[in-house]
């Protein structure tokens, strides 16, 4: 293969890359918490000792989307949106995660746990416990979790100390090298965070990179029937 093929090779694997980040997010438009993702294409290019340059495209980095979703009012005891930037810190099997799906229960310990069993923890790190024979749970915007007007617990919200290091693990969970308290967000009871994807957007990028990725395969077509021709004229 020459270095046009090369070339056209490395673009297409991202593009199917891409298409594959697209098509997930498609899928999750009605994920509680889930953040949209996209693709980072980097240029390499690489100086040749005859004749011009060689650039290649890699396409191997995903983006995180950040950017706040709407709210869903549940009226759940235990359901938390958070408005504004951070995360809710829960435990799981492999370490502390991310997730902005705020979807809790209390398990039979009294601990409040996600859907998966993972246990919310409290802006100390520690688990957050709700007595067996409470009543009347209130969550204020600051986090503060009361029981018959008692506080007995306080959410904390986190964010990674590097955003570049965020990285996606599973569903709606995330993990960071390291993080740190954040403030200046407000949590809100009785309320779920929406997903973040725009359909629109999604559908109109997966047609553009299906159309992309359909012209660099004609090109490659097209130069396998170049290299064909050239061999069976030489081969004369």
């Amino acid at each position: 293969m020459d270095a046009a093929g090369y070339t056209a090779l490395t673009r297409q694997s991202g593009l199917m890359r891409e298409m594959q980040v697209v098509a997930n997010n498609i899928a999750n438009l009605s994920t509680t918490g889930f953040r949209r993702e996209g693709v980072i294409f980097a240029e390499h290019v690489a100086r040749m000792d005859h004749g011009p340059s060689l650039s290649m495209a890699s396409g191997s980095a995903r983006l995180v989307d950040l950017s706040q979703a709407g709210l869903s009012r549940t009226g759940g005891t235990f359901d938390l949106a958070i408005q504004g930037e951070g995360f809710f810190l829960i435990e799981t099997p492999t370490g502390q995660a991310l997730t902005r799906a705020g979807s809790f229960t209390p398990s039979a310990e009294g601990e409040l746990v996600t859907p998966d069993g993972h246990r919310l923890l409290d802006q100390g790190g520690a688990p957050v416990f709700i007595p067996p024979d409470a009543s009347a749970v209130s969550v204020a915007l600051d986090g503060t979790i009361s029981t018959n007007g008692q506080p007995v617990a306080r959410l904390g919200l986190w964010a990674p100390v590097d955003p570049t290091a965020l990285r996606h693990q599973t569903g709606t969970t995330f993990t960071a090298d390291e993080v740190q308290p954040l403030d200046g967000a407000s949590i809100h009871q009785g309320f779920l965070e929406d997903s973040n994807v725009e359909p629109v957007s999604e559908i109109a990028r997966m047609i553009e990179v299906q159309r992309a990725y359909e012209m660099g395969q004609r090109f490659m077509d097209a130069e396998d029937e170049r290299m064909r021709g050239v061999i069976q004229t030489l081969g004369r």
